[in-house]
């Protein structure tokens, strides 16, 4: 059992918790709860520690126990230390660190997803549990945008990282992966969405919540798409926009686009 604030491996998950250079550095990253560790487990990702509290639910106890039987390291804490440690105000119990993984880009994706500068963790994560669950292929994340394994990211993406190819990469390797691809420009002024056939193979790229998407997005995009919303309502946020967005890709996919009488042929 650790007892010491200043004990080395707490003060390690103290900095990888704070400090995406920490992370990037070390190659890992902090999950927090049952459910993330459980999916992690699952997914073959690789642990290096889980820290648990004393008195832990029966929950709990049984993951540490199949953790421990795989020879995961696994220590106890109590609740105090846990709160030291966490990135939320009531700890779940339970915490992992995990080596930094991630699938690979795929051979032909159809459909791309490119959060630019958006800077809010919750955001972040909130577009890519969407995206996993809209059906798009891999998401490019450019300079600028918010460190995805940061832990907010983590619980509000809900085990997208499991299940999605999330990549760093420059402008210069974006531009490469979308260059049979038409860009899309997330855009409250552009054109409707159910105006447009999104069947064919595309990238969005949603911009962020302060200033929009920066300038090599502007000039990668070839078009521009917005939700349509009553007059004098105010835009939309980055993860909200962005999530009708790529579902209305998955649904002109499955039943095709809807055109208005002023739009037919």
């Amino acid at each position: 059992m650790i007892l010491s604030k200043e004990n080395a491996r707490l003060k390690l998950v103290r900095s990888l918790v704070r400090d995406p250079r920490a992370r990037r550095e070390s190659g890992t990253c902090v999950l927090e709860g049952t459910n993330l560790i459980t999916e992690a487990r699952r997914a073959g990702w690789v642990f290096r520690l889980v820290l648990t509290v004393q008195d832990a639910s029966h929950a709990i106890v049984d993951l540490a126990a199949k953790l421990r039987h795989s020879n995961v390291q696994v220590e106890t804490i109590s609740s105090a230390l846990m709160r030291s440690v966490s990135d939320t105000e009531s700890p779940q119990g339970i915490l992992a660190v995990v080596e930094l993984q991630s699938l690979g880009f795929p051979p032909d994706p159809d459909f791309l997803l490119i959060p630019d500068q958006v800077r809010d963790p919750g955001n972040l994560g909130t577009l890519l549990r969407s995206a996993a669950a809209a059906g798009v292929q891999a998401v490019l994340l450019p300079p600028g945008t918010t460190d995805a394994f940061a832990p907010k990211v983590l619980r509000a993406a809900v085990g997208a990282h499991f299940r999605l190819p999330i990549l760093p990469a420059t402008w210069m390797e974006i531009q490469e992966r979308t260059a049979t691809s038409e860009v899309y420009l997330a855009d409250m002024r552009g054109r409707p969405m159910w105006e447009v056939d999104l069947r064919p193979r595309l990238t969005l790229i949603i911009g962020g919540e302060a200033e929009g998407a920066g300038p090599d997005a502007v000039q990668l995009a070839r078009s521009r798409i917005g939700v349509p919303m009553q007059d004098q309502t105010e835009s939309l946020n980055a993860a909200v926009a962005g999530s009708i967005l790529m579902f209305e890709v998955a649904r002109q996919r499955s039943i095709g686009p809807v055109v208005s009488e002023a739009h037919r042929g």
